[in-house]
Parts: C-alpha cells; sequence; structure tokens
C-alpha cells in the first residue's frame, strides 16, 4: 500500500467480507489486523483483495486454524456422538462379553431420542430449515413436524425393543428419504443450515451430516439382516 486511498480499497474489501467484524489497516506498518467471528481461511482475503497486494500471516498455521474451527463448529454433535457410543458401548459389555446388536439398539436409541428432543426445543424453527432441503418437506410442509415425533417413537421403540423388525424398516427407509436431499444439498455446495439438531445449533449442511444420515441407514441394514 502506497497511499490513503490504497489503504481504504483494503480495508473496505476485506470488511465486506462474511464473518469480519472489525479491520485495521496500516499503509505505514503495511500491516492489517482482522477481526472475526470464525476463521476464515487466509486464501478467501486473498481472493478478495486487488492482485497488486498479497497477504501472510506471522505464525500462523492454517490447517491447525481449519480443524480448530471444524471442532469448534460441530463441537455439540461429537460430544452427543460421543455420549451415546459410550453408553451403548456400556450397555453393550455383560460378562466380559460385548453383544454389537444390542449396543447398536442402544446407540439408535439414544440417537433419535436426543436428536428429537433438540427439534422439539423449536419444532416450528425445525420445519421451516428442514424444509430448505429435504425432499418430502419441500413438497409437503407438515412433514418437518411429523419427521420429529417420528424420531421420538424411534426412539423409544428401539429403547423398549418394540417390533425391532418393524423400527428397523421405517428406520430404513425414513434415513434413506432423509439423505437423499442431504445428498443433493452438499453436492450442489449450498450453503444452508443444517436440521439434524433443530435450530438450536447452527450447524452447516456437510458431510458431516451424511456421515450421521448413513450410519444410521447402515446400523437399521445390518440389524434387519440379522433377523431375516
Amino acid at each position: 500500500m502506497t497511499c490513503g486511498i490504497c489503504e481504504a480499497k483494503v480495508k473496505s474489501s476485506l470488511l465486506m467480507l462474511p464473518n469480519v467484524t472489525e479491520v485495521e489497516v496500516s499503509k505505514v506498518n503495511q500491516t492489517a489486523t482482522i477481526s472475526m467471528d470464525k476463521h476464515i481461511a487466509l486464501s478467501t482475503f486473498q481472493n478478495a483483495l486487488d492482485k497488486k497486494y498479497s497477504i501472510t500471516a506471522i505464525e500462523y498455521n492454517e490447517a491447525a486454524e481449519e480443524a480448530q474451527n471444524w471442532f469448534s463448529t460441530y463441537k455439540p454433535i461429537l460430544i452427543i456422538f460421543a455420549y451415546v457410543t459410550t453408553i451403548s458401548i456400556i450397555a453393550g459389555t455383560h460378562q466380559n462379553q460385548f453383544h454389537w446388536m444390542q449396543a447398536m439398539n442402544i446407540f439408535m436409541a439414544g440417537f433419535f431420542l436426543t436428536f428429537s428432543f433438540f427439534k422439539m426445543l423449536d419444532l416450528k424453527g425445525f420445519a421451516e430449515s428442514y424444509s430448505m432441503y429435504d425432499i418430502v418437506a419441500k413438497k409437503l410442509k407438515a412433514w418437518g413436524f411429523i419427521y420429529a415425533f417420528i424420531e421420538l417413537g424411534l426412539g423409544i421403540a428401539y429403547a423398549t425393543n418394540f417390533q425391532p423388525l418393524i423400527t428397523n424398516i421405517v428406520t430404513l427407509v425414513v434415513m434413506t428419504i432423509s439423505i437423499i436431499g442431504v445428498l443433493q444439498s452438499v453436492l450442489n455446495k449450498r450453503k444452508i443450515q443444517c436440521a439434524c439438531l433443530g435450530a438450536v445449533f447452527n450447524l452447516p449442511m456437510s458431510t458431516v451430516t451424511i456421515i450421521e444420515d448413513a450410519l444410521m441407514i447402515a446400523m437399521s441394514g445390518i440389524m434387519l439382516i440379522t433377523m431375516l
């Protein structure tokens, strides 16, 4: 930067980026101090600037920053996954033997009960978010409301071992339908909110959502195979 105009251009270009809250630019020191709500890749800043400017960072680890941001973003779902997995392992262990079917049953119960709980906190907000990408909810707005209660019902069914065959068939069908909209959104790189934890947490739609749905499909499929 060689003048006040350059300084102003750099500052305005950086401020226009989403999640940037404050920018202080100095042509004397050739520096820019940027405050942001969450991590933004250095390449994003570079792309926002005119080609004659280059931006670097002192003592900056891009990979570490991205990993930290990823963990911060998905912390709620990671904690839930850890809790449910731990309880499932404990419940599936008897007399030094691990019973996979029982552990998976408990995992499914914990998964559906926990996720339905967060959806129930703001049922309307969940339904609105869900209709943004789910193939059924897009056409039938009421499906978002119904889906939350289906998850609750499945959670209770797995917890009480009620009609395992029917429960797993319903799970396989419902989660397969759900993953279609998720796949479409992720592949099309749509930046929308994932409704897996309702409207309580602002989780972005990503491969994490695909893994979550695929895990439920795989588990219900495995349990069905063992029953047939």
